[in-house]
C-alpha cells in the first residue's frame, strides 16, 4: 500500500495529496508532525533524515519534499496529462513550480501565514508582516499577468504546475489580509475549487493553527 506521512492541514502534504487525489491512487495517509509527532523516531528518520513532512513510499520508493512528491507522482502515473509530454508545457510547469519554492511560497507562507495567522496578536511584528504583505502582492500581481488567457499555470488544462502554487490560494484568500485586484488569479482559484481532489486535499480548516507558530 502507498503510504504518506504528514498531517492534512500541513500546506506542503495538502500538494502531495492533492497530487495522489487528481491520479486517483489508492493510498494510507499517516498523521505525523505538528500535534501528531512522531517525526524523532528512529523509523521516520530512516525514511526522512530531515525529520519534516510529506514523505511517500511508493511500493519501496521513499521520496521526500514535497515539490519532489509531486512531479514524482505526476511522471510515474500520469504522464501525458499531470505531466506534459510536451517539452515546452513540461518546463512551464517546472519552472512555476520552482518559483513557488523560491518566491511565492517563502513570501507568503513564511511572511505573512506564519508571521500574521500564526503569531499571536501580542508578539506579531508588523514591520515584518507589512514586507511580506507587499512581496506577497507583487508576486501574485505577477503571477495574474501570467494567467491573462490561460485557464491554467501551463495553459488549457491541469498539469503538476498548478498544485505548488494552487495550494497557496485557499489560505491566502482566506485570512484577513489586504489583497490586490486579481481577476485571473481569482477565476483561476475558482477552477480548482470544482476540483474533488482540491477541495478534498486542499480545502482544510487551518483554524487551529491560528496563534500557534509551533505547531
Amino acid at each position: 500500500m502507498r503510504r504518506i506521512w504528514g498531517r492534512k492541514n500541513s500546506i506542503n502534504v495538502q500538494k502531495a495529496m492533492w497530487a495522489v487525489g487528481e491520479l486517483g491512487l489508492a493510498h494510507e495517509r499517516i498523521d505525523a508532525g505538528g500535534p501528531f509527532g512522531g517525526l524523532d523516531t528512529a523509523e521516520f528518520g530512516a525514511l526522512n533524515p530531515n525529520r519534516r513532512v510529506p514523505v511517500i513510499d511508493d511500493d519501496g520508493t521513499v521520496i521526500w519534499e514535497s515539490h519532489a512528491i509531486v512531479r514524482y507522482l505526476a511522471a510515474k502515473y500520469g504522464a501525458g496529462s499531470l505531466a506534459p509530454d510536451d517539452p515546452g508545457e513540461r518546463a512551464k510547469s517546472d519552472m512555476w513550480t520552482d518559483w513557488t519554492q523560491s518566491d511565492l511560497q517563502p513570501a507568503f507562507i513564511g511572511g505573512v501565514f506564519a508571521t500574521f495567522y500564526r503569531t499571536p496578536e501580542n508578539k506579531r511584528d508588523w514591520s515584518i508582516i507589512r514586507r511580506g504583505l507587499a512581496r506577497s502582492a507583487t508576486l501574485f500581481q505577477l503571477l495574474d499577468r501570467h494567467l491573462e488567457g490561460r485557464a491554467f499555470i501551463a495553459g488549457e488544462r491541469l498539469t503538476f504546475g498548478d498544485i505548488p502554487a494552487g495550494a497557496q490560494l485557499y489560505r491566502y484568500f482566506n485570512i484577513d489580509i489586504d489583497r490586490p485586484s486579481l481577476p485571473n488569479v481569482e477565476a483561476w482559484y475558482e477552477r480548482l475549487k470544482l476540483r474533488e481532489a482540491y477541495h478534498t486535499h486542499v480545502m482544510v480548516p487551518f483554524d487551529n493553527l491560528k496563534g500557534r507558530l509551533s505547531l
